[in-house]
């Protein structure tokens, strides 16, 4: 099993889900978060006072699936994401040991 964690920008967060349904995801945790990367900020304008804004929101998407379907996955969040623009997101997959669904006992792949 994969843990996919995914940061996107937050108005990608529903066609990025419809997208990942389709894919046959059946659940994934979303947070909303604030940080930066590349883009490290920019400069607005508020009642005529010029401030920096450090830290831009995000969308944490957290999705475990089986192992054979993380490439299809992390290309289904790329295409659906992708503004082409600075600050689209990044995509980090790692190994799962163990799952359990706390209602039923089910482990590993029967609980996703």
């Amino acid at each position: 099993m994969k843990l996919i964690i995914a940061t996107i920008k937050p108005f990608k967060l529903e066609e990025v889900r419809e997208a990942l349904t389709d894919a046959g995801v059946r659940g994934m945790m979303v947070t909303e978060i604030k940080g930066f990367g590349s883009q490290s900020g920019h400069t607005e304008i508020y009642r005529g006072a010029e401030y920096t804004v450090n830290f831009v929101p995000k969308i944490k998407l957290e999705i475990v699936v089986p192992a054979t379907m993380a490439d299809q996955i992390m290309e289904t969040i790329t295409t659906t994401a992708k503004t082409g623009k600075i600050g689209d997101g990044k995509i980090f997959v790692l190994d799962v040991e163990q799952a359990m669904r706390v209602r039923t006992g089910e482990t590993n792949e029967d609980a996703l």
